[in-house]
C-alpha cells in the first residue's frame, strides 16, 4: 500500500473541490493529507456500512475549513458520499457544505469551522466513553473500547475555547483522546508569527497531556507517533506535526493565499505533475486508492461483526445492564416521568433555582443516564446530584461534572457528550455567563442536540452583585438563536414541568432561566397544573371567567407573581375582566395551533401589558401596537434585590398604573 501515492490523490480531490467551486480552503487538506490518510487507512475503526455503529472510533475535524479534507476521505472510505457531492462541494443542497455538519453529510461526527468549537467537542466525546466504558464494560466483554481523533489547526489552539477543553482533558486523563496539531504556522493574515508565539509543547505539557512532535509528511514518524498515542494509558496525547500547507503545490507551498483561496488552474496541473497525478483528468482516484479503502472497509466490517457478536453474548450474560444500555442509547425516557417530579407547598416561597434542584434528585433516580455539572457554581445553581459520585480523574463512574470555571469548554464538551450518545447532559452556570457559552450553543441548535443549560440568577434580582453579574439583555440574546427552546418557569410547580420539557425534548437544545430570590409557590389546586407550561403560554388566571378579557397581563419567571397581584388590585378596584398570561416559553408557545395562540391572547383584546426583568426587545409581536413592556432597557444596579424592583418599578402599584394607562 503506497501511502504517500494515497495522500496524494487526496491533494488531488481538494485542489479539484474548491478549484471548482471557486471557493474553499484547499492549503490545510493538502497539508494534513499524509497522518490523515495514515490514521484512516491503518488506525480508525470505522464502518461505513453503520456510520452509528457504537464502538466506532470518533474523527473530529476541528479545523473545519478543511473540509475537502474529510470529504475525500470519506468519499474513499465508502460512506454515502458520492464522487458528484464532491463535485458539488459549497454549492446549495450538496451533501459537502462549506463547513463539516453534522447530520448533513455521513462520517461527520460534528458540526465544526467556528475555530476551537471541535476540540471541546472530541474531549466532550473522549469523556462520554470513558464514562459508559465504567459504566458497561465488565470481565470479558469490553463492548465500550473506542478512541477519539481530532485535527486541530493554529487557529484552534489560538481560541480559548481550545485552552478550556483541554485543560479539563489532561485533568481528567482522558488518554484515548488524541490531537493532531497541524502546525503549519499559517493563518490568513500570513505566518502565523505576526500573533503567535506559545511554546505549545510547554503548555500541552502543563495541561498533563502526552506531548509528541513529528514531520507530518514522514510516513515512519507518523505511525510511530499514532502507535504510542495508542499505548499511552494514562494522559491524553498531543501529536504536533508540523507540516506544509499546501504541501506539493510549487508556488502555493507555505503560502497565506493557499489557506483560504483556489489554487487556479495552472497551479493545479503543476501541483498535480509534481505529486505523479494526471494533469488533465479532475477528480482522479486511482484503482491503487479504492482498493486499499476497499480493503480497510472489509477489515472494519468484521471488527463490527465481532462487536455485535460480543454484544449479544453480553445481552444473554447481563441482561440487566443490556436493557440500561438500550435506554442510554436510545434516550428513552421513563414512561411515568412526572411522577418523578416533586411537589410544592404553596405556604413555601422557593426560588426556582433550588426547585430545579429538587426537581433534579428525582428525575437523576429516574434517568440514569441524566449527567451534569456546572462551571464551578454548584452550590448556586442546585445542580449537584447528591450520592452519584464525582466524575474524577481515572474515576469515570460518576455523574456529577466539575467543569471547572470554563464555561465555553463546559458547552463545547456537551455538545460532544451528546453527539457521543449515550447521556443526557446539563450544564449550569449563572445566566449573565450565557454569552461565555453562546457559540456552543449556536452549534448545539444548528445539530438539533438535545442538551440542557441551567441559567440561574436570572435578573436584576440578582441584588448586591450589582449590573456586572445581572442579566439584562440575555435573555433575548438567547431567544435569537434558531431552535434553542428558552423556558423561564414562574414559580417551583412550573420549574418542574420546564424540566419534563426538557428532557422530552430529543431535537433542540432548552434553557432553563431560574431565579437567585423566593418565589411564591402558586396552589396548583386553585390555577391550571404547571404541566400548561408546555404549551409555552398559557391563562393562569381570570377575574371574570368566561368574559372577554379586556385586559391581559403577560408575564414569564419572577414577574407571573407580580402580575397576578396587580391585576387582582385591578379588577377588585376596577370591575374590568382582566388575564394574567403565564409566559414562560416563546418557542413552545409559536409550535401551538393558531387556535390556541389566539384563544390565549385574543386579537380583539387590544390593552396588552407585558412584564419582565430584562429588555422589552421581542414582547411587542405579543403586546401588539396598542400595548407597553413594562422591562430593563437599562443596565441594573447593585443593592438589596426588594429596593432594585422599587427603583424599577417592579411593583403592583406601578403596573397598575401603567395598565391603567392602556388604551
Amino acid at each position: 500500500m503506497n501511502l504517500q501515492h494515497i495522500a496524494n490523490i487526496v491533494r488531488g480531490l481538494a485542489m479539484d473541490g474548491v478549484e471548482k467551486a471557486k471557493s474553499g480552503h484547499p492549503g490545510m487538506p493538502m497539508g494534513a493529507a499524509d497522518y490523515a490518510v495514515t490514521l484512516f487507512l491503518k488506525h480508525l475503526k470505522y464502518d461505513p456500512a453503520d456510520p452509528a455503529w457504537p464502538d466506532r472510533d470518533r474523527f473530529v475535524l476541528s479545523a473545519g475549513h478543511g473540509s475537502m479534507l474529510i470529504y475525500s476521505l470519506l468519499h474513499l472510505a465508502g460512506y454515502d458520499l458520492p464522487m458528484e457531492e464532491l463535485k458539488r462541494f459549497r454549492q446549495v443542497g450538496s451533501r459537502t457544505p462549506g463547513h463539516p455538519e453534522h447530520g448533513e453529510t455521513p462520517g461527520v461526527e460534528t458540526t465544526t469551522g467556528p475555530l476551537g468549537q471541535g476540540c471541546g467537542n472530541a474531549v466532550g466525546m473522549a469523556l462520554a466513553e470513558a464514562m459508559l466504558a465504567a459504566r458497561f464494560n465488565r470481565e470479558g466483554f469490553p463492548i465500550v473500547n473506542h478512541r477519539t481523533f481530532a485535527i486541530a489547526g493554529d487557529g484552534d489552539l489560538m481560541e480559548g475555547v481550545s485552552h478550556e477543553a483541554f485543560s479539563l482533558a489532561g485533568h481528567l486523563g482522558l488518554h484515548k483522546l488524541t490531537v493532531f496539531y497541524d502546525c503549519n504556522r499559517i493563518t490568513i493574515e500570513g505566518a502565523t508569527d505576526l500573533a503567535y508565539s506559545d511554546d505549545v509543547r510547554k503548555r500541552f505539557e502543563g495541561y498533563r497531556w502526552n506531548v509528541l512532535e513529528i514531520d507530518g509528511h514522514n510516513f515512519d514518524e507518523i505511525e510511530r507517533a499514532i502507535a504510542a498515542a495508542e499505548a499511552e494509558t494514562a494522559r491524553p496525547t498531543l501529536i504536533i506535526a508540523r507540516t506544509h500547507i499546501a504541501h506539493g503545490a510549487p508556488t502555493a507551498h507555505d503560502t497565506a493565499e493557499a489557506h483560504g483561496a483556489p489554487l487556479g488552474a495552472e497551479e493545479i496541473r503543476a501541483a498535480k505533475a509534481a505529486l505523479g497525478l494526471p494533469a488533465d483528468q479532475d477528480f482522479y482516484v486511482s484503482d491503487e486508492a479504492r482498493a486499499a479503502f476497499a480493503a480497510r472497509a472489509k477489515e472494519n466490517a468484521e471488527r463490527r461483526a465481532q462487536w455485535q457478536a460480543l454484544f449479544a453474548r453480553y445481552r444473554e450474560a447481563h441482561p440487566d445492564l443490556a436493557a440500561a444500555w438500550d435506554a442510554a442509547m436510545s434516550g428513552a425516557l421513563p414512561e411515568n416521568l412526572e411522577t418523578a417530579l416533586p411537589t410544592f407547598d404553596p405556604a413555601k416561597p422557593v426560588a426556582t433555582r433550588s426547585a430545579s434542584g429538587q426537581t433534579l434528585q428525582g428525575l437523576a433516580k429516574a434517568v440514569p443516564f441524566l449527567v451534569g455539572g456546572s462551571a464551578d457554581l454548584a452550590p448556586s445553581t442546585n445542580t449537584y446530584l447528591k450520592g452519584l459520585g464525582s466524575v474524577a480523574p481515572h474515576n469515570y463512574a460518576g455523574r456529577n461534572f466539575h467543569f471547572g470555571i470554563r464555561e465555553h469548554g463546559m458547552a463545547a464538551a456537551m455538545n460532544g457528550i451528546a453527539l457521543h450518545g449515550g447521556f443526557r447532559v446539563f450544564g449550569a452556570t449563572f445566566c449573565v455567563f450565557a454569552d461565555y457559552c453562546r457559540p456552543s450553543i449556536r452549534l448545539a441548535a444548528l445539530m438539533k442536540l438535545p442538551v440542557i443549560y441551567v441559567f440561574t440568577h436570572d435578573s436584576f434580582y440578582v441584588g448586591e452583585d450589582g449590573p456586572t453579574h445581572q442579566p439584562i439583555e440575555h435573555a433575548a440574546s438567547l431567544r435569537a438563536i434558531p431552535g434553542l427552546t428558552l423556558i423561564r418557569p414562574a414559580d417551583a410547580t412550573e420549574t418542574a414541568a420546564a424540566w419534563a420539557a426538557a428532557l422530552k425534548e430529543k431535537n433542540a437544545p432548552t434553557a432553563l432561566l431560574l431565579t437567585r430570590q423566593a418565589l411564591p409557590v402558586l396552589d396548583r389546586s386553585q390555577f391550571p397544573p404547571a404541566s400548561e407550561l408546555e404549551k409555552g403560554a398559557y391563562i393562569l388566571w381570570e377575574s371574570q371567567p368566561g368574559q372577554k378579557p379586556e385586559l391581559i397581563l403577560l408575564a414569564s419567571g419572577s414577574e407571573v407573581s407580580l402580575a397576578l397581584d396587580a391585576a387582582k388590585k385591578l379588577a377588585a378596584e376596577d370591575g374590568l375582566p382582566i388575564r394574567v398570561v403565564s409566559f414562560p416559553s416563546w418557542e413552545l408557545f409559536e409550535r401551538q395551533p393558531k387556535k390556541y395562540r389566539n384563544a390565549v391572547l385574543p386579537p380583539g383584546c387590544r390593552r396588552r401589558l407585558a412584564i419582565e426583568a430584562g429588555v422589552s426587545m421581542g414582547w411587542e409581536r405579543y403586546v401588539g401596537p396598542k400595548g407597553r413592556v413594562l422591562a430593563m432597557d437599562r443596565f441594573g444596579a447593585s443593592g438589596p434585590y426588594k429596593e432594585l424592583a422599587a427603583k424599577f418599578g417592579y411593583t403592583v402599584e406601578n403596573v397598575v398604573a401603567l395598565a391603567r394607562a392602556l388604551r
